[in-house]
């Protein structure tokens, strides 16, 4: 069966992605046509890109690397939990990206953000990386709005069509996952 990585990309003390991803991870599981597992980054422990080597050549030699690698090499497609942080993703999904190669290529990713803006700008970064990744970005995406979707910018109470938005999301990822599949395989 098809695994989606849903990766909560906030390691912030009082975060706000922790719901988000809780709530993208409940919807998820109501789901037949794959599988759901919850990834926080606060379980990985990495500290700022310390491998010698590029991943791209995959020499990794640190366990805290060889760890991430087989988590995400586990999964056939992912949604990314992200904050918004200054127009852009947070440092710690960034750098936990940038730790891998080939364990991202030839797999489907979709976006949950959450913001000011509704995390959109955090997304149009992403989906730039995830091109260089060689990741299939879905189009659909959920953008959550620090004051519409949270209760005084911290209580997560997202909007009603939010969750026909991720439900939107969640069908991409499923069905683009499915269809790379001879790719991963190759």
């Amino acid at each position: 069966m098809t695994k989606i990585g849903i990766i909560l990309g906030s390691t912030r003390p009082g975060r706000n992605g922790e719901a988000v991803a809780r709530w993208v991870h409940d919807v998820a599981a109501q789901r037949d046509d794959a599988e759901f597992e919850l990834v926080d980054l606060l379980d990985y422990k990495l500290p700022h890109l310390d491998e010698a080597y590029p991943p791209s050549l995959g020499q990794y030699s640190q366990p805290h690397t060889l760890s991430w690698a087989s988590k995400i090499a586990s999964f056939d497609g992912f949604v990314m939990v992200t904050p918004e942080y200054n127009h852009s993703t947070s440092g710690a999904l960034k750098n936990a990206i940038d730790f891998l190669y080939a364990e991202w290529n030839n797999k489907a990713v979709g976006f949950v953000s959450y913001g000011s803006a509704g995390g959109t700008r955090a997304v149009e970064h992403l989906r730039l990386i995830a091109g260089e990744l060689q990741m299939a970005d879905v189009r659909a995406q959920v953008a959550l709005s620090l004051f519409t979707d949270f209760e005084n910018f911290s209580v997560f109470k997202p909007g009603d069509f939010q969750r026909d938005a991720l439900t939107t999301t969640l069908d991409q990822v499923v069905s683009w996952s499915q269809a790379l599949a001879p790719l991963r395989a190759a």
